[in-house]
């Protein structure tokens, strides 16, 4: 991705031309954070490590930031990132677990495992 359009912008809605500066900017951050990754990795000078990891960790803040952006603008990344994120075990998985869901299920935020409510 670039900030190059594929359709024109002219035909593009205001939401559209933000979802790309916000991919855009998300794209760019990612970069950032290997940039500093891999200097750091590779530098003998435990100082200067320490500021390219401080660095990268801030890189890592703004693409959270852009990506919450984007999680409470589009259902679809809401609902994945709260199927994916902050689980355990195979991610393929997780998907497979994701897709049995009942319709009723699907999207209310849990990963569908229920509670008899009763401490259990």
């Amino acid at each position: 991705m670039s900030s190059v359009y594929h359709e024109s912008a002219s035909e593009l809605s205001p939401q559209a031309r933000d979802v790309h500066r916000a991919l855009t900017s998300l794209i760019e951050e990612l970069e950032a954070i290997d940039y500093y990754q891999q200097r750091a990795d590779v530098t003998k000078d435990e100082a200067l490590k320490g500021v390219l990891i401080h660095n990268r960790n801030e890189e890592i803040e703004h693409a959270s930031m852009i990506l919450e952006w984007l999680r409470r603008l589009i259902p679809e990344f809401d609902q994945d990132l709260h199927t994916y994120l902050f689980t355990s075990g195979n991610i393929t998985d997780v998907e497979k677990g994701a897709k049995s869901e009942s319709p009723s299920q699907a999207g209310d935020g849990s990963l569908g495992i229920a509670t008899s409510g009763k401490g259990e």
